[in-house]
């Protein structure tokens, strides 16, 4: 797995941890996907084509090998965090120390923090992808654990597919749409579900003369990916907000992005955000987002396989959305049936040469 890069509240991993977490990319990158193997075979003896994934998932969950398959996905979920919140928790009052001086000077990144703001129950009440205490647990004063905690651990979960810093996503839906927009004159830039802020940074680096603007509803995931922005000197702005109401004027930005953000909505916040993401995007200006693929384009099999995290890893909101006709929810939102967007995007990170192309769709407005 490729080295994380360093920056000032990235969580050091001790001997104990770093062979913890070692264990948990090696079972991520050998034993996991050896289980496609185990499903095959099970939908082989018990299954068949004309099963929608509900039927397929009452059928095999009887079966040896399913059981088997769901308790390692589920083990090594489990063994994510915990190879990573013991470094967390012991270092967790220098990484607030280090975080708050870095506030303090914002000379790059700017956080506005909305003490008012209640996170959608649809967010607090799980803790979505089985993560202790989700986006928003608050345990301290000026906590960032949550933020510590997913930036390591996403980064192990891909296996560092998604960049030294995880900007794969933003830098390459920032190419995607300079080649397909090349006229597009991109001054502002709105990033919908920020999180830790790894995507930020690679919008920030694909469109390096805009402005970058980037919310999320949780302060503890914020006040990280300031702190986190800032400390590597790039310029972006950082505040709490909840994207079914936005605070941005009308045709306010050039391009809208967001990923693997809206699967963790709930199917009445989906269209409340879609409508705003229409509302402050300029005419002629772009939104896109990065979620798998939908269920439709999909075997019985495979979307069985990630309806799994439906029920057993936090994400109850896959089924819905991995279910949705994605056109029809950007025509609901305002947009025009010519105007849709639906593309394979090919990865920044690794020049196409491993094959990572992710799934993107959306709309100009």
């Amino acid at each position: 797995m490729p080295a994380q890069a360093k920056h000032a509240v990235l969580p050091r991993a001790s001997h104990d941890d770093a062979a913890r977490q070692a264990f948990v990319e090696t079972m991520g990158r050998t034993v996991l996907p050896t289980l496609a193997t185990l499903n095959r075979a099970a939908y082989g003896k018990v299954g068949n084509a004309s099963m929608d994934r509900h039927r397929l998932r009452r059928t095999l969950s009887d079966h040896p090998a399913w059981q088997l398959s769901s308790a390692l996905r589920l083990v090594h979920q489990e063994a994510l965090w915990d190879s990573v919140i013991g470094s967390v928790e012991r270092q967790l009052p220098n990484l607030v120390a280090a975080a708050d001086r870095l506030r303090a000077t914002q000379r790059h990144a700017t956080l506005r923090l909305d003490p008012s703001l209640d996170v959608p129950r649809y967010l607090a009440a799980v803790d979505i992808h089985l993560m202790p205490g989700n986006y928003d647990g608050e345990r301290i004063e000026d906590d960032i654990s949550a933020g510590a905690l997913y930036d390591r651990g996403v980064f192990i979960r891909a296996l560092g597919l998604r960049g030294a810093y995880g900007e794969d996503y933003g830098a390459s839906f920032g190419d995607f749409v300079r080649a397909r927009f090349p006229d597009l004159a991109v001054r502002r830039v709105l990033e919908i579900g920020c999180a830790v802020g790894g995507s930020t940074l690679g919008l920030v680096e694909a469109f390096p003369e805009a402005q970058v603007h980037a919310i999320d509803v949780a302060a503890p995931v914020l006040r990280y990916a300031q702190a986190r922005m800032e400390s590597l000197g790039r310029r972006a702005h950082f505040e709490q907000q909840n994207a079914e109401r936005l605070s941005f004027d009308d045709d306010t930005f050039d391009v809208v992005a967001g990923f693997a953000l809206l699967h963790e909505t709930s199917a009445k916040a989906l269209p409340r955000i879609l409508r705003e993401v229409h509302r402050v995007l300029r005419p002629g200006r772009v939104a896109i987002f990065r979620e798998r693929p939908a269920f439709s384009t999909l075997t019985p099999l495979e979307a069985h396989e990630i309806d799994w995290d439906t029920y057993y890893n936090g994400e109850p909101f896959y089924g819905q959305f991995f279910s949705l006709d994605r056109r029809q929810i950007f025509l609901d939102a305002g947009f025009r049936p010519d105007r849709i967007i639906s593309d394979a995007v090919q990865s920044h990170e690794h020049g196409g040469r491993q094959g990572v192309a992710y799934p993107g769709f959306g709309a100009w407005k």
